[in-house]
């Protein structure tokens, strides 16, 4: 049916009709006199007036009709008017009793164009107002008359302040009274407040003001105090106004109490209306004030109440106190708590003025503190408010209850008062009423730190409730300080606006929907509010809760505390609050004034004001800002003040001060400016005042993660005007690369992907083809945050999924966040709908998270826009991961993510070479792919390590592992960032928290296992070789080293010792080498072999291994076929002769045998292992460690023996990693991807998915095939490694070269497997490859002896290169390092110890002790032996001195003995062609030995200590003792555990674990004590194994300030504890 269209005259006759109805509702009246109830209302004969009409029924506001019904005229109140127009939104109470107040406002909002009424009803008798649904209002009044008052404006702001006009603007509170403030009712005593205030003092608790209610009263009387209990009272309150600068008292004035009459203690109700009680009063208050120096008075029970009905004898029975109807209030009783309604005041009868006593004595107090205060705003506070009380007074909301109800009731009351002109108004925090909750008052604390008014009070008969009373440490106190501190930072913002509620009758704490009145959401939002127009406040209100259904109105909307930008807009959201979190949101277009805080505001004012702009959509904001000297009286009407208007448009911040008359202001400054959603970085920022010329300003730092410039240091004095300046580019870092594949991209294959094609021709090495920066591949379904983690859920974007990677995308994905523990997390994405490969290596970490949300260092947030997991440490709210980033993919084959980087500074991500511990940023790629490479640049070799760690800005430093095993490379460049692209699996990432380097790396270690622990001899010099032609070259070898008396413990053999490289074979030329390593065991050395994985399949006779192997189905085979994947390596076939003029290629060709690699996860392979090591070892020959190599695993042909695999798309994947020989598949020199593995449950596993595994796998059953065999702790050494390996062995750096720059790289090697877990590590000393020279030699055997692996191993048919191999200098230098190695293995033993129950480096990099020192983070040519011993080798040809950083701490050269006087700098140091320089540092204990041939004979000698005393004469150390070869002699307590301590000049042991005791290997011989004060000794004492003060043979150098003491003729031993004295 078409809609019927009206006529003119119709339209005008709607018109009129509707200007009638608004007249009518301002003219008809209720009369409440029997009017029946709801039910009945019908039956009436009142006139319903018509809501205003809407312009579409369906948007209309509901407004309530007005029902008036006639009444005779009784009483008319003519207080509060001023002038015309005002403001807005009214609430409704579950909470039907009538309360505190009398205030007759309210405001309607009619459709969605903001057009808003208000009306109020100027009446003070009692009266009712019922509201039913139809909508209708019916006023039912007692008394007086209808004085209508009808607002109309275009926003419900706008009615609000209309309405303020009317009844007075509300008063400017003083400055100190926007702080937070601390009350209780009956304190009981002085000492308890002083103890209160103690306590929040000590918590770090902003506030300024401290309450007393009328408990310091005596006989809680008015303008007394107890003299008993509160003895001293004004001496306290002066001592709080002395503290930092001013905490403020506020008493308590209480109507109800006046003087005792008779015998009889009644009350008298002073006449406020009166003008001789007002003098009165006026005159109490400034006499009280010579005892007490009150700031501030709080009005109380002034509606008025009395706990009395009526009074003494009842109320008389007339009209007035039981009138013909009484509304629906308390009792149903006029006089109920109050007084009699026929009483009377100067204003008329108390049945008309009753509700007007608050508001009157607002007035009259406010006289009163002018006479007190002069000039100063002073503060008052009131229960009980009428119409206009606001001009006089602020408002608390009563006497609530401590329910989570009441909370929620709070911000509806506190917004209805903003209508009501009265913005200075809060609740009682955590509640007045009933005992409060940690959680409850934990929350109300965070909602009550943005009440306009903030106090925290409850009632007597309750348990405190002040923040600190929960104590120092709690989850309540760190988020009170938190939130309050975050008050008192917006305090100018908060200021500002009571100046425009002041000026204008703005409202503070705001409705949304007067803000967004556009949309309708926003009208029944009454669980957040906000500040102004700017900050949405979002409480948790629900017990239990930690996610808030909230609505987000329609504006960019940005996080308070990170200044990330939110993706919501005008939609409501599960909005993730934990326990110690508030929503807080700056709104788009707005530019608020802050401060930095302080715990008082008289502090806070004197500290550096700053800006924060948050943009919006058009990258514009306004704010303003006013300023005076907070407390003086009439400031604005005298125009003493600053005030300043702020813009943003086109990159330009213009600062401009409109107003300045306040000369003091002008000294603070502006100092920061924080823009919220620049979403390119910025490069430059100029700066100019009053319009002169722009001049560049440095100090700036762009966060590219938040999208956040923070420009700091401006200095931008009060009273000026400023213009800040900053431009934006998008910056080649910010460039993703799009076309990372093997083939050279082109623009024509970049479009074709769907990518940006560079247009620019730099010579950056950033990607000519990148992502574009929208790009989102997948967009985030659901987001479920819980206190132990979140999920979510991923969609593909299919129809925004231009860009086409390689490989097919996974359409849906789950993201997994577990909170493992505080300082470690779990982040995982994965296929929920389909099984793929996960890593099969066993972590520990905790069955179930762990952590508590009060203690975990991070918070995790996911990003939608693009989806992205970003973490953030809490304590500096840096943001540590970021992949919310162009780029992320997770198809079949081609897993990409990105993330963000707090700093340049990464370390880790192995085993490739580099130039420098810190990695280089500058758009370099690494690939990780075990492979038999030796180390050459970008080259990935042996292990495979997906680990960093990361140090951040401010020094703290994290962590993170990326658990999964396929073929990958990561991306480093300078924004700084990194991408991660792997070929297979999934992404499961763990961080790790620290916050320092040193702890990260006990974390990850925690969770990866701790590194093995070596048999003592294994820290013992060792000597290799390849090429060994028989024992005879070997027995030469050794006799020259003892002949040399140069200390050493083993002996190795490489695969020369097999027959034909056959494993568990001894070949003919080293028949007698078993006998050989019999002999030299008995001499104290030690004996390892090596192993290769690959078992010859070719042979002619019984080969035991192989032939076992098979009946025990341990060899990797083709898929679902029982048939071997043959491979060549080392084993030569029978019964040909080598011929030696072939290529290496033509060899293998022509003589190596078909060979089998073991598939060392199946529970099978383990035990065929083991039976033919233990066999080896009985049958055949004696060996102390296995060393086993080739185990990536290495192949001499590709795939197979024909090269040829069966499955390009697994050999030559859709996306192949940037690996060496990139192009050559993966299967070049190793197995085929496609061959099958069976894990130990039965799993199927491709080697695709597990190759990078195989040494990994080998590692175990080795280790424990290795102590079956021979009882003893033993040791492993493995070329390949992956994360956990280091549980079982150790590993040497490979196959590297006899050059200057691989013998500073193996540093680099050493430091970096101690980050993954692997410290038993060292490079072949010498070098491998190639003939090493003497002076190259000379200097890598000073470096090599302080490698924890310390071996020097090279190749055949090059020149031998061991100690005793040169010449007698050579020897005599060799001797005395490694002297000095052997002089130092027990505190090198310990600090494997350490690491081995504890996690951490041995070989430990200078920035791990010294990360507050920056010039560490990029030192990697030095080195620590775990805290206490630093290494400065030379690592340069012919050169005899070093430069090297000395960090700060006391120093002392290991040589002399002295105090080089050298700290936090760089210094150049002598290094002769015989030493390298090593330094102890001041403040460590060292246990030592005195060196011997090997360690079975220097375990013999005398114990030493080198104890390096700090600055204070203090130093602390430790020894770890065992018999050294024993296994799990810690775990079973079969060790010795002393500890050492310097306290001046007294040295003590003190015994921790006796579970090892053999004394003839803990003899203390000698103390050498290092930096002792300059006083001469004149005696040492002993007191030992109870002998009381032995002297002792001591000789001092006081020139070096060294002492020696002898104890070799006082038989002591290390078991038992002594003490060392000497004055």
């Amino acid at each position: 049916m078409a809609r019927k269209k009206f006529s003119g005259l119709e339209i005008s006759l709607i018109a009129l009709f509707v200007i009638a109805t608004i007249i009518a509702i301002a003219l008809i009246v209720v009369l409440a006199t029997k009017t029946p109830a709801v039910e009945d209302i019908s039956d009436s004969t009142s006139t319903p007036a018509i809501c205003p009409s809407t312009t579409n029924p369906s948007d209309s506001g509901k407004c309530p009709n007005v029902l008036l019904i006639p009444n005779n005229r009784r009483y008319e109140f003519t207080g509060p008017t001023v002038s015309d127009t005002l403001i807005q939104v009214i609430r409704k109470s579950n909470n039907n009793n009538n309360l505190y107040g009398h205030q007759t406002f309210f405001m309607c909002i009619e459709d969605t164009s903001g057009k808003s009424f208000g009306v109020f009803l100027m009446n003070s008798n009692a009266m009712e107002i019922f509201i039913q649904p139809t909508p209708i209002v019916t006023y039912r009044v007692t008394g007086g008359i209808l004085d209508f008052y009808i607002f109309l404006g275009d926003t419900p702001e706008q009615v609000v302040q209309q309405y303020q006009q009317l009844v007075g603007l509300p008063a400017m509170p003083a400055y100190w009274s926007l702080g937070f403030q601390l009350s209780r009712w009956n304190y009981k005593s002085l000492d308890v407040v002083k103890e209160v205030v103690r306590r929040n003092r000590e918590a770090g608790i902003p506030f300024d003001t401290q309450v007393t209610d009328i408990d310091y009263m005596e006989d809680k009387k008015d303008f007394t105090y107890d003299q008993v209990a509160f003895n001293g009272l004004p001496q306290f309150v002066q001592d709080l106004h002395n503290y930092g600068g001013d905490v403020h008292h506020v008493c308590v004035y209480v109507c109800d109490v006046g003087v005792p009459l008779f015998l009889e203690v009644l009350t008298v109700y002073p006449d406020f209306t009166n003008q001789t009680a007002l003098i009165g009063g006026q005159n109490e208050c400034s006499i009280f004030p010579s005892e007490v120096q009150y700031d501030g008075l709080w009005i109380d029970m002034n509606e008025v109440s009395s706990f009395i009905q009526g009074s003494t004898k009842g109320c008389n029975a007339n009209k007035l106190n039981y009138p013909p109807f009484t509304p629906d209030i308390l009792d149903k009783l006029m006089y109920s708590k109050t007084i009699c309604m026929d009483a009377v005041q100067n204003w008329g009868k108390q049945y008309d003025v009753h509700s007007l006593y608050g508001y009157s004595m607002a007035i009259a107090t406010e006289q009163a503190v002018q006479k007190v205060f002069p000039n100063k705003r002073g503060f008052i506070l009131t229960r009980s408010t009428f119409a206009g009380s606001g001009r006089h007074a602020a408002h608390w909301l009563g006497d609530n209850t401590a329910s989570w109800e009441q909370m929620e009731w709070s911000i509806t009351g506190m917004l209805e008062f903003g209508l009501f002109g009265i913005p200075l108004v809060g609740a009682d925090i955590c509640g007045f009423v009933a005992e409060t909750t940690e959680e409850l008052c934990r929350r109300w604390m965070q909602l009550g730190a943005f009440y306009p008014f903030s106090r925290n009070h409850n009632a007597d008969g309750y348990e405190h409730q002040d923040p600190a009373f929960f104590g120092q440490d709690s989850l309540l106190v760190k988020s009170s300080r938190h939130y309050l501190t975050i008050r008192y930072t917006l305090l100018p913002f908060l200021y500002t606006l009571f100046y425009k509620a002041h000026v204008f009758g703005e409202t503070v704490a705001r409705p949304v929907l007067h803000e967004f009145y556009e949309d309708m959401n926003s009208w029944i939002e009454d669980t957040e509010f906000l500040w102004g127009p700017a900050l949405l406040i979002t409480p948790v209100l629900k017990q239990g809760a930690d996610t808030v259904s909230a609505y987000i109105p329609d504006a960019v909307w940005y996080d308070y505390e990170s200044g990330a930008k939110r993706p919501w807009r005008k939609q409501r959201v599960d909005m993730y609050l934990p326990a110690d979190k508030i929503g807080l949101h700056l709104r788009g277009g707005y530019i608020i004034p802050i401060q930095e805080p302080d715990v008082t505001t008289t502090a806070s004012r004197k500290n550096p004001l700053g800006l924060i702009v948050a943009l919006d959509e058009n990258n514009s904001a306004k704010g303003d800002f006013f300023w005076d000297d907070g407390e003086t009286k009439d400031t604005i009407q005298n125009g003493s003040y600053i005030l300043y208007t702020f813009s943003v448009s086109n990159n330009t911040l213009d600062i401009v001060c409109t107003h300045s008359s306040y000369q003091e202001g002008t000294t603070l400054a502006f100092q920061t400016v924080k823009i919220l959603g620049l979403t390119d970085i910025v490069t430059e920022v100029t700066v100019a005042e009053n319009n002169q010329p722009m001049s560049a300003h440095s100090n700036f730092t762009y966060d590219a993660s938040n999208q956040v410039l923070l420009i700091a240091d401006l200095n931008l004095n009060l009273g000026r005007n400023f213009r800040v300046q900053w431009n934006q580019i998008f910056s080649e870092n910010e460039t993703f690369n799009c076309y990372p594949d093997a083939d050279l991209a082109t623009e024509e294959k970049c479009i074709q992907r769907g990518c940006v094609w560079k247009t620019d021709s730099s010579l950056s090495k950033a990607p000519d083809c990148y992502f574009p920066r929208q790009d989102n591949s997948y967009s985030v379904t659901s987001t479920n945050y819980s206190s132990m983690g979140v999920t979510a859920d991923l969609q593909l974007n299919t129809a925004n999924a231009r860009i086409k990677l390689p490989s097919d995308p996974i359409s849906t994905l789950r993201v997994e966040v577990k909170y493992h523990k505080n300082d470690m997390l779990q982040f995982k994405i994965y296929d929920p709908q389909n099984k793929r490969y996960e890593v099969p290596v066993p972590l520990n970490i905790p069955d179930a998270p762990i952590s508590t949300y009060e203690n975990r260092l991070y918070d995790v947030e996911i990003k939608e826009n693009p989806f992205g997991i970003q973490i953030r440490r809490r304590s500096t709210g840096r943001v540590i991961w970021d992949s919310s980033l162009p780029g992320f993919a997770f198809n079949d084959q081609f897993i990409q993510i990105s993330t963000r980087l707090p700093s340049e500074y990464i370390y880790g991500f192995g085993e490739v070479e580099h130039t420098a511990f810190k990695r280089d940023l500058n758009w370099n790629t690494w690939g990780m792919f075990t492979r038999d490479q030796p180390p050459g640049y970008k080259l990935n070799s042996y292990g495979f390590h997906p680990y960093y760690m990361a140090l951040e800005e401010e020094g703290n430093a994290h962590s993170v592992l990326l658990l999964n095993s396929n073929a990958m490379d990561v991306t480093f460049q300078p924004t700084p960032a990194l991408t991660y692209r792997t070929v297979g699996g999934i992404l499961d990432f763990y961080m790790f928290l620290g916050p320092t380097p040193e702890v990260s790396t006990k974390q990850y270690h925690e969770v990866i296992g701790h590194p093995v622990m070596p048999p003592y001899w294994a820290l013992g010099f060792q000597l290799c070789r390849y090429g060994y032609a028989n024992t005879s070259e070997i027995r030469e070898l050794y006799d020259a080293m003892v002949a040399a008396n140069i200390s050493y413990d083993v002996q190795y053999t490489d695969i020369d010792y097999m027959e034909r490289q056959l494993d568990f074979t001894i070949g003919e030329a080293f028949q007698d080498l078993p006998q050989f390593v019999d002999k030299i065991r008995g001499e104290g050395m030690r004996y390892i072999i090596i192993l290769d994985p690959a078992i010859s399949g070719n042979e002619t006779r019984t080969y035991p291994a192989f032939e076992r192997g098979q009946q025990n189905d341990v060899f990797v085979k083709w898929p679902n076929t029982s048939d071997i994947c043959w491979a060549k390596v080392w084993p030569d076939l029978p019964n040909i002769t080598i011929d030696k003029t072939l290529t290496e290629d033509e060899a293998v060709n022509a003589s190596r045998a078909h060979a089998a690699f073991p598939d060392f996860f199946r529970t099978s392979t383990a035990e065929w292992w083991a039976r033919e090591i233990v066999d080896f070892y009985n049958e055949k020959m004696k060996f102390d460690g296995l060393w086993i190599d080739m185990n990536e695993p290495s192949s001499f042909v590709n795939g197979t023996t024909t090269n040829q695999c069966r499955n390009d798309k697994l050999n030559y994947p859709p996306y192949f990693p940037e690996l060496t020989k990139r192009t050559d598949g993966l299967h070049f020199r190793t197995m085929c991807m496609e061959t099958e593995q069976i894990l130990s449950d039965g799993t199927s596993v491709l080697h695709y998915d597990v190759h990078n595994l195989y040494g990994w796998s080998q590692m175990k059953p080795t280790y424990d095939a290795l102590q079956r065999t021979t009882g003893k702790r033993g040791i492993v050494i493995s070329r390949s490694t992956y994360p956990t390996g280091g549980r079982w062995g150790g590993h040497w750096l490979g196959d590297n070269y006899a050059r200057w720059d691989n013998m500073d790289k193996s540093i680099i090697g050493m430091m970096e497997f101690s980050l993954f877990g692997i410290s038993y590590t060292g490079a072949d000393i010498c070098g491998f490859f190639n003939n090493s020279d003497y002076h190259l030699c000379t200097r890598w055997m000073q470096l090599g002896a302080f490698y924890p692996y310390s071996r020097n191993h090279n190749i055949a048919n090059t020149r031998r290169q061991d100690p005793a191999s040169w010449n007698e200098t050579f020897a005599e230098m060799s001797r005395n390092i490694l002297n000095i190695r052997y002089t130092l293995l027990p505190y090198f033993y310990t600090q494997m110890h350490e690491i081995h129950a504890h996690g951490g480096t041995v070989i430990r990099p200078l920035l791990h002790e010294f990360f507050d020192e920056k010039p560490t983070w990029d030192i990697f040519k030095q080195f620590l032996w775990g805290p206490a011993f630093m290494v400065t080798p030379v690592l340069e040809p012919y050169v005899q001195v070093v430069n090297a950083y000395v960090p700060n701490a006391r120093w002392f050269d290991f040589y002399t003995g002295e105090d080089i006087v050298v700290r936090g700098q760089f210094h150049t140091f002598n290094a002769p062609f015989e030493t390298i320089n090593l330094h102890v540092r001041g403040g460590h204990i060292l246990p030592c030995q005195e060196p011997a041939q090997n360690t079975f004979y220097s375990r013999q000698k005398y114990m030493k200590l080198i104890v390096a005393a700090d600055d204070n004469q203090m130093a602390q150390g430790s020894l770890f003792w065992d018999d050294g070869e024993s296994i799990d002699t810690y775990e079973r307590d079969l060790y010795l555990s002393v500890q050492f301590n310097l306290n001046k000049t007294t040295l003590t042991s003190t015994i921790l674990k006796r579970g090892y005791i053999n004394k003839s290997e803990t003899r203390l011989g000698f103390i050498r004590v290092l930096g002792k004060s300059t006083t001469p000794v004149n005696v040492v004492t002993l007191r030992y194994n109870g002998n009381q003060n032995s002297l002792l043979k001591f000789n001092e150098d006081n020139t070096k300030t060294i002492l020696y003491i002898d104890l070799t003729q006082n038989s002591v031993t290390l078991e038992e504890p002594i003490e060392i004295n000497w004055s």
